[in-house]
């Protein structure tokens, strides 16, 4: 059986989402955490022999499922077909709008609530004043953007991917951006209450003046972030904080639990009515963290 780390790390991401799991729900079933289930699916390492099967059990395939012969039949049979039917179904695809190609353009006062099959990659749009209540814009990569104003209620962004987009006053109530990427942007006077972040990966931007309340961060990931005017409340379980900057930064209610914090200065964070357990509590107090307003767990 022939492996190859990159299309392997595509097998797992496909097998993952048909069973509807996310990389941090994956992470728990193998015993290793989220981030390494990225490095597989970008094919940046790959998962030894003894955990390869226990994904196969996981997914419900047989071994060869991850070798270069069954993606040779499943390519044949996928040609064979397409030969066919390759001709009507880009006609269908034109005709019916499916995969819109929605980059370069300038969206204002538009409502696009509910929309799906939007192309792979959006970039150079901006997006003023828009709805996009219940809208599907999973995997979907957004590249160079400016999207202010608008409305994404209920909306679905499960491993989607923010490069140098401008992000403000926006409102992501309820919304799921399960295992999503936001990297290089700016993200300002959003609401994000109640909505789903678990397994975020949040690097190299600024996260400003947002509301967070009932936010699930499970498995949030922050490297090189500076958070200003932030209050965190609530969960805050399993949580990487590396190289972040705070700025007006209160802990309020919060449990921390399993959390990472390293190469940050939390001198000037404060914690009102907050827990930890043990570790957590280490990593705060080795980052010169103020330790009044934080009790340990029991």
């Amino acid at each position: 059986m022939t492996l190859n780390a990159t299309m392997i790390g595509n097998k797992i991401a496909t097998a993952r989402k048909n069973i509807n799991l996310s990389q941090a729900d994956l992470a728990l079933k193998v015993s290793i955490s989220p981030q390494a289930v990225g490095k597989w699916e970008r094919g940046e390492s790959m998962p030894d022999i003894t955990t390869l099967n226990r994904l196969a059990e996981i997914f419900g395939v047989d071994l060869n499922y991850f070798s270069d012969s069954f993606q040779t039949i499943e390519k044949e049979i996928v040609t064979k077909v397409s030969k066919v039917d390759d001709g009507i179904f880009s006609k269908f695809k034109d005709n019916m709008g499916l995969n819109w190609n929605m980059s370069g353009e300038n969206y204002m006062d538009a409502d696009f609530s509910g929309i799906k099959n939007i192309n792979g990659k959006l970039s150079g749009s901006s997006f003023k004043k828009c709805k996009l209540i219940e809208a599907d814009l999973s995997d979907i990569t957004f590249k160079g953007n400016s999207i202010k104003e608008c409305d994404f209620v209920n909306a679905k962004l499960r491993n989607s991917r923010f490069y140098g987009s401008d992000i403000k006053f926006n409102s992501f109530v309820n919304a799921s951006f399960i295992d999503a990427l936001i990297d290089g942007s700016e993200v300002r006077n959003c609401d994000f209450s109640n909505a789903n972040l678990s397994g975020i990966e949040i690097s190299t931007s600024e996260f400003r003046n947002n509301k967070i309340e009932n936010t699930n961060w499970q498995h949030a990931s922050f490297k090189d972030t500076q958070f200003t005017e932030i209050t965190f409340i609530g969960l805050m379980e399993d949580c990487s904080f590396s190289s972040c900057a705070f700025s007006k930064v209160i802990f309020k209610n919060a449990t921390i639990k399993n959390s990472f914090f390293k190469y940050c200065d939390l001198k000037r964070v404060e914690f009102i009515d907050c827990h930890a357990d043990k570790l957590s509590y280490e990593f705060l107090k080795n980052c010169k963290a103020n330790l009044n307003g934080l009790r340990l767990l029991e």
